[in-house]
């Protein structure tokens, strides 16, 4: 990145509440040195900010970064030298004794820069580079000498930043050596244990939230785990994993999406679509169990208090909580069930199916999923349900109906509808007509003078849709056939009597 896209990144880390923020390593370039220049001088730093600066052990770099925070309110120089048997061996060519030296050096360089004013201003992080490799007890011995030379001032402490700089072994054996490390190190209340994981074996997150509850104090991380300096621990998954548990990161991830956009525009890298919180599938659901489970849920949801405690299956959190949509909660392939269509039909388009339809509707998704080999979105679904059932072609078709209101006599009250209609059936046109107790009634009697099968309506589901003058009835039919198979028809009109007229049409329809 650019120093325009650093600034930039910088506010944002800023603006989301981070305290304490790397801001590089100004001694590794120019463009590094001049990013710390400029956060500084044009006063980019909020007064609650710490920035952080990264520098290896050596005189050379070590006065390049302190020359790189002149004129800074305050910040923290990390400083760092790798202490692991192979670097010792092969990096460095150095026994142990030459390797704690590197760091007393280091530490007493930062020291030799700094006017007695300046020393006020600055905190010290060591690392003993490969902690994860390194002799845990030899870790100690470095780090009790860094702090000696350091020499707190009163009301001080010291950040002991210790990194699984290779993850080598289980998040367990990390979080043992954490907390053998807080029983052994003196003055433990005047250290800041900080985590700094890298995530070689998929197990950072677990790494670090293991070390914070055997006792470390502090953790290092990036945006979406993508970094190195601090670690490639991906912070936001931390901190929302602290969330689901109740535990307030102080951190803003209520507008998670617009974080993500900018981390993919800052960066030109993208999110995996099944990362944790921000990735483009975390609150989906393809089985088809889990979506009827989550449809239940936020269907009960609807009549509850706002702040009802939070308990829909399958989601640990309410996605509003960090910017996240309902709507993508459902998705559909081939893997999915009866309930969740459904559930996109009713939030999407007002349609409330009948339970007992679901597995009819799902059928035909599932097929169709299969066909295309991919997931469907919400106007696939819809598309095919007025296809499959609203306006199902087959072997019924009406050319022409008419009702006719017939009022009773005086002393009853058997009000009676005519039904008149002209059907096709198999592409044999037959007029017909009938007389039952509403329009349904009527045409179902009426096409018993057809040669389609005789069948009886055993559910009738009607429901309203839209409003005002755009409102419309719709209607669903399952009907049984005489061999005893059921099929189920959907209508639409808005003339009520004519939506259940138009599903019989369309469960007939469904009849092969």
């Amino acid at each position: 990145m650019g120093i325009e896209t650093k600034l930039a990144f910088f506010d944002l880390l800023v603006k989301i509440g981070f305290k304490e923020i790397e801001v590089g390593f100004p001694a590794a370039s120019d463009t590094e040195y001049e990013f710390c220049r400029r956060l500084i001088e044009e006063n980019h730093i909020p007064d609650d900010v710490t920035i952080q600066v990264l520098c290896q052990a050596r005189e050379k770099l070590v006065k390049k970064t302190v020359e790189a925070l002149k004129g800074c309110s305050k910040a923290i120089f990390h400083i760092y030298n790798s202490t692991s048997p192979a670097q010792r061996k092969y990096t460095f060519g150095k026994s142990k004794e030459e390797i704690k030296q590197i760091a007393v050096d280091g530490v007493r360089c930062i020291k030799s820069c700094l006017s007695e004013e300046d020393r006020k201003k600055i905190r010290i992080e060591y690392s003993p580079e490969s902690f994860s490799m390194t002799e845990i007890d030899y870790a100690i011995e470095v780090c009790e000498a860094v702090k000696a030379e350091w020499g707190l001032l009163p009301g001080e402490k010291i950040i002991m930043n210790l990194p699984t700089t290779v993850e080598c072994y289980t998040p367990n054996v990390y979080a043992d050596r954490i907390e053998y490390f807080a029983k052994h190190i003196s003055e433990r209340d005047k250290v800041i244990i900080s985590t700094h994981c890298h995530n070689d074996r998929g197990t950072g997150v677990a790494s670090a939230e293991l070390a914070l509850l055997a006792g470390a104090d502090r953790t290092e991380g990036c945006l979406f785990g993508n970094g190195e300096r601090t670690g490639n621990l991906d912070i936001v998954n931390v901190a929302l994993n602290m969330f689901s548990e109740g535990v307030d990161p102080e951190l803003d991830f209520t507008n998670l999406p617009e974080i993500a956009e900018a981390y993919n525009r800052f960066t030109g890298m993208e999110i995996n679509p099944r990362s944790p919180w921000a990735g483009e599938l975390v609150f989906t659901a393809f089985s088809g169990s889990h979506q009827d489970a989550i449809r239940k849920g936020m269907a009960a949801r609807t009549k509850m208090d706002k702040n009802a405690f939070w308990d829909v299956p399958y989601l640990l959190i309410d996605p509003h909580d960090i910017g996240r949509q309902y709507e993508g909660i459902i998705r559909i392939n081939s893997q999915s069930g009866k309930g969740g269509a459904a559930y996109i039909l009713e939030e999407k388009y007002g349609l409330t199916l009948p339970k007992a339809m679901h597995p009819a509707l799902g059928e035909v998704i599932k097929n169709a999923a299969d066909r295309a080999q991919r997931e469907l979105s919400a106007d696939e679904i819809y598309t095919l349900f007025v296809e499959s059932f609203l306006e199902k072609k087959g072997r019924l078709e009406i050319a022409d109906l008419a009702e006719t209101h017939l009022e009773g006599n005086s002393s009853s009250s058997n009000d009676a509808t005519l039904c008149r209609a002209v059907v096709n059936w198999d592409g044999k046109q037959f007029a017909i007509g009938e007389k039952g107790n509403g329009p349904l009634d009527a045409f179902t009697g009426a096409l018993k003078a057809t040669p389609a099968p005789a069948f009886s309506i055993t559910q009738f589901h009607e429901h309203s849709i839209g409003t005002g003058n755009n409102t419309s009835a719709v209607a669903y039919v399952q009907i049984t056939c005489e061999d005893g198979k059921d099929y189920w028809g959907a209508g639409k009109s808005t003339n009520v009597g004519r939506a259940g007229i138009n599903a019989v049409v369309s469960a007939l329809n469904q009849i092969k």
